[in-house]
């Protein structure tokens, strides 16, 4: 891969999940490259002049209108989510349940269904953590048309991913929520510790003319 091509790369892994959008930037930034060489530059002197990737994502997410998800809409996304996972692992330990009681030990349906109620917790937030960090999205949330980002706008890390998902381990999940109720950007207690925030993905797709700060003169 030529030095080129990673730049390239490295910008578009900053943009948040949505194929449409990077595209579009990706189509901006090669065509800003081509142009300064078709002047007589060199990639890497154009490289240089658009500067940092991640910063060069953010300037062209700066131009994309980020707005707020509703309340109502991420509590039908999780709910949705909750269901999802919850009918996901169920035929598994069903399956474990029969296996064990089939063997004739008394104790291990019970001693199995306590392991199975311990694990959906984390399970859970283990699910969610991965699928906002690499899809910028979980199942529920595209259904509900919401998309997970940092403050920027920009594509969010894997531990942000977990510290967003630390209320239901420290069991303070109902006064996290809380916070969305009365915060300007809808943020949760522990989204705005992890600088992150749950915004419409259709507004998000919505065509506009992108121009990177970076380079808009």
């Amino acid at each position: 891969m030529t030095a080129q091509e990673r730049y390239v790369q490295d910008v578009i892994g900053a943009l948040p999940r949505d194929e449409r959008l990077r595209r579009q930037i990706e189509m901006e930034v090669r065509s800003h490259i081509a142009e300064r060489m078709e002047h007589g530059e060199t990639a890497e002197a154009a490289m240089r002049q658009l500067g940092d990737p991640v910063q060069l994502a953010e300037s062209y997410l700066a131009a994309v209108p980020l707005v707020s998800a509703s309340f109502l809409s991420r509590a039908g996304a999780k709910i949705l989510d909750l269901v999802i996972y919850l009918l996901a692992v169920a035929p598994v330990a069903l399956l474990a349940w029969f296996a064990f009681e089939v063997s004739g030990e008394a104790l291990v349906p019970g001693i199995l269904l306590v392991i199975c109620l311990i694990l959906i917790v984390p399970g859970f937030c283990l699910y969610t953590a991965i699928a906002e960090h690499r899809f910028s999205t979980t199942v529920g949330k595209s259904l509900a048309g919401l998309r997970v980002v940092r403050e920027s706008g920009g594509r969010i890390g894997f531990g942000q991913a977990l510290v967003r998902q630390l209320p239901l381990f420290l069991e303070v999940f109902w006064i996290d929520v809380l916070f969305a109720l009365f915060t300007d950007k809808s943020q949760r207690a522990f989204e705005m510790v992890s600088k992150t925030r749950v915004v419409r993905a259709d507004v998000a797709r919505s065509p506009v003319a992108i121009v990177p700060r970076a380079i808009a003169v």
